[in-house]
């Protein structure tokens, strides 16, 4: 009898299992073909002197080796872009991750009244085109008709040329991306708010804990999750800086926007460089990879 009953859990356990991955198939597939196989292709190419030769023939592709990796290193250009992507990641990661945590807070707060409404306002900048945003703030930081130079010759400012100076340009162009992507944050900071205990502040209170000592002692701690994913998506996004400088400065003025995304699609799709250009690509993912396990590791270090 128990021989029978377990012959029967293991049939339906198969059973089971097999439609499992019957519903899994469709999305398995995809992820092979449209992710895996191009990665794997992409590769392959960074090893090769892939242009637009080989494109019409593949009988011109030659295999280089490592000469795609050792001019890439020896690149002035690249070093320029690695430099700024790198200016733009460890400036605007942490303004992006405390504006959002600030309006999560705000937001989350029971004097707050409309939350539904104010979340809404906040959240539209993140699903709005990019180039809609761009057009904008280009308007904005213009150097004689801007709002920007407008309100600030009220207080005795001179009119700044915000993406034509070489040391304000960056700057720009992290105000903008801070003001468009930050809300994204926020909906994930409040819902880590909100799993928050409230018993615990309840207690603090009782204890005569002010509001300081309470996000000190028990938000924090209980949003250190939360944080640290919002952490590693916001630098990977942020080492993919391509369509803000693309879109308002072309990598201007002087590459001070130049980034490596920005480097790697002008060498692959402006120059044919594909070789070239896929060995861009996989040393930027060597960098996001090497930040996540390092972010990772703090993690673990401090839980």
């Amino acid at each position: 009898m128990g021989k029978n009953r377990s012959q029967i859990e293991g049939k339906g356990y198969n059973s089971g299992m097999s439609a499992a991955y019957f519903f899994l198939a469709p999305a398995l597939i995809s992820i092979f073909v449209f992710f895996f196989i191009p990665v794997i292709a992409a590769f392959i190419i960074s090893f090769t002197d892939f242009d637009i030769y080989s494109l019409g023939s593949y009988s011109n592709l030659r295999f280089v080796g490592l000469k795609n990796y050792s001019d890439l290193l020896g690149n002035e250009f690249f070093w320029t872009s690695l430099k700024n992507t790198f200016y733009f990641v460890v400036a605007a990661s942490p303004l992006s991750i405390a504006v959002s945590l600030g309006a999560a807070l705000i937001l989350n707060s029971k004097l707050v009244k409309l939350k539904g409404l104010f979340r809404l306002g906040y959240f539209i900048p993140v699903v709005t085109t990019l180039v809609a945003v761009a057009i904008v703030w280009r308007f904005i930081y213009h150097p004689r008709f801007g709002m920007l130079n407008y309100l600030l010759s009220f207080i005795g400012v001179n009119p700044i040329d915000w993406l034509g100076d070489p040391f304000w340009a960056m700057p720009s162009i992290i105000l903008m991306s801070i003001w468009k992507n930050f809300g994204y944050n926020m909906i994930i900071f409040i819902a880590g708010l909100q799993n928050i205990p409230e018993h615990l502040y309840e207690a603090a209170i009782l204890e005569g804990a002010n509001g300081w000592q309470q996000f000190k002692k028990i938000t924090l701690p209980m949003l250190a999750p939360t944080t640290i994913f919002i952490s590693i998506i916001t630098m990977i996004g942020n080492f993919q800086l391509f369509a803000e400088p693309y879109v308002m400065t072309q990598g201007g003025p002087l590459n001070k926007t130049l980034s490596v995304v920005q480097y790697m699609y002008q060498e692959g799709f402006r120059w044919w460089n594909m070789g070239y250009s896929a060995s861009i690509a996989f040393v930027l993912f060597i960098i996001i990879f090497a930040g996540t396990m390092i972010q990772l590791k703090i993690q673990k270090q401090s839980a």
